[in-house]
């Protein structure tokens, strides 16, 4: 094959190979929520507690003077339980084990939840002791949610609970 014709023939497989490159670029139109929605995240990673015992002073003197601490804590986490309620409607009711072999790894969620565009309120409630009865953190937010807005919702406990972001 001459030098000319493969020059051509590289030039032509290049521009066909471009032009498809720009044209699935561009096509087909694709959206991750529908016109007009918006979109809710629910996203967080957090331990739960441990249960812990304070050791006695008979206890302590039974131990090794390089082992003696006053508390001792089960190695597995307690679960998370959580619930979301958007617009006084349960959204998400979900017990959340703890991560990992042994159980000691913290807990993790993520959900979406598309919302029409408008004014909502969202009650979210984690209790991370255990506890059968009530909640230990607990927020509710009246938002105003516009069309492809994502409003994502984070846990950090050192800030006092929910983040809404």
């Amino acid at each position: 094959m001459s030098r000319v014709r493969r020059l051509i023939l590289g030039t032509a497989v290049t521009t066909l190979v471009a032009t498809g490159a720009a044209f699935f670029s561009a096509a087909p139109s694709w959206r991750s929520l529908p016109e007009g929605m918006g979109l809710v995240k629910l996203s967080f990673t957090h331990g739960g507690a441990r249960n812990c015992r304070q050791l006695d002073a008979e206890e302590l003197a039974r131990l090794p003077a390089n082992m003696r601490k006053r508390e001792i804590c089960d190695r597995e986490r307690a679960a998370l339980r959580l619930e979301l309620d958007i617009d006084g409607e349960p959204a998400l009711r979900a017990e959340l084990p703890p991560s990992g072999l042994a159980g000691d790894g913290p807990a993790r969620v993520y959900k979406r939840f598309p919302l029409g565009a408008g004014d909502h309120e969202i009650a979210v409630r984690l209790a991370d002791t255990g506890r059968a009865e009530g909640f230990d953190y607990e927020a509710a937010r009246r938002i105003t949610l516009t069309a492809e807005q994502n409003l994502a919702i984070d846990f950090r406990a050192e800030q006092g609970g929910f983040v809404f972001n």
